[in-house]
């Protein structure tokens, strides 16, 4: 049955899209691959690997006999995902864009044009899971707890679900690059790539700059004393250490300082010394609620991650008359960061998430 279904993998030049090709084919599928170009990189930056994920990824596609694709949707991320990573940097928040990237291009404008090539499902590389239980679709987290990708797609809804394959969600990250050794990738050794895909390597102060005002502030402590001046709220986030720069003279140790809030009334950044308690807050109200299911009853117990690759914690969730969503976790949680997503999860089941809006201590 397989062999009669057409499905279109996105190839991004690593190594687990390579994989997932592969694992495809293996399972009898009939496979062709696409390559995106989500930003508008200069090829000749330092940081841009744009034309070098290409030659990998037809390396790849030639390697395993399949046709590759190629497409731009730079236009539709800059609308879609990049207009709102600015917007909500501008409000003092860190926002998570590939979360949105997953919803708006990889599973909408992705899935659109690969139907539109025939495609009746797409495929990805991430390492998670899709179980179907009585017409209904369900996504859970990937065999291997280290890669599982799960909160990232927390977006995702039946339709999309329904059109898509994850590969990778069975197999853990050592399994999949032996297969692409002992298939001869180019991409098996290939270093795993971090952060947002539009920055790739590069500081993201710097990154930042180039779109945002530098709008001075201060720095203060828990007191209010004044340390040193900062560059601008969007440049920094909560629980961030590194780039404070707040050297001897301030403060009673030789504890590192973390950012531990950020008041965007005053413009002002407060940092604290150590594992200091004003990192730490046991609640969060959160909005723009996204169920993969049907709404669950509330009040509801299950566990919550505040991001990607945190522990899952224990934690009950209710509905507000506002209806913005009240989270409260069993133990206080470090750094809670507006903007970023509270994804919520039954077991291995991702049940769907929401954007953190503010935090507080009950």
């Amino acid at each position: 049955m397989n062999s009669k279904s057409k499905v279109i993998v996105g190839l991004s030049g690593g190594v687990d899209s390579s994989v997932a090709a592969y694992l495809l084919l293996k399972q009898g599928y009939k496979v062709e691959a696409l390559f995106m170009k989500n930003w508008d990189e200069d090829d000749e930056d330092e940081y841009c690997s744009a034309s070098e994920d290409l030659a990998d990824a037809q390396q790849v596609a030639d390697v395993l006999g399949i046709k590759l694709h190629t497409v731009n949707f730079s236009h539709e991320y800059w609308e879609d995902v990049f207009e709102h990573f600015l917007a909500e940097h501008k409000k003092g928040r860190t926002p998570n864009p590939d979360v949105l990237c997953n919803q708006r291009i990889k599973f909408k404008a992705f899935l659109d044009y690969a139907k539109d090539l025939g495609a009746t499902k797409i495929a990805t590389g991430h390492y998670a899971r899709i179980s179907v239980e009585n017409g209904r679709y369900f996504l859970r987290a990937g065999i291997d707890g280290n890669k599982d990708q799960s909160y990232f797609l927390h977006l995702l809804n039946q339709e999309q679900l329904s059109q898509s394959l994850f590969p990778l969600g069975e197999i853990d990250k050592n399994e999949v690059r032996d297969i692409a050794k002992n298939n001869h990738f180019v991409t098996a050794d290939k270093k795993d790539s971090t952060g947002i895909c539009f920055i790739g390597e590069r500081p993201f102060s710097e990154f930042l700059t180039t779109f945002l005002p530098k709008e001075k502030g201060d720095i203060v402590d828990q007191d209010g004393s004044f340390i040193k001046h900062h560059n601008g709220l969007p440049f920094y986030t909560i629980g961030q250490r590194k780039g404070l720069e707040i050297g001897g003279g301030h403060g009673k140790s030789q504890e590192p300082w973390f950012v531990a809030d950020k008041l965007t009334e005053s413009n002002q950044i407060v940092a604290v010394q150590g594992d200091h308690h004003l990192l730490y807050h046991d609640s969060l109200v959160a909005d723009d609620i996204h169920w993969i299911d049907d709404e669950p009853e509330m009040p509801m117990r299950c566990s919550a991650k505040i991001r990607y690759r945190q522990a899952s914690q224990d934690c009950t969730v209710s509905v507000g008359e506002d209806q913005t969503i009240k989270v409260f976790f069993a133990d206080s949680q470090r750094a809670i960061t507006p903007g970023q997503s509270v994804v919520f999860y039954d077991g291995d089941r991702c049940l769907g998430g929401s954007v953190i809006k503010s935090r507080h201590n009950e």
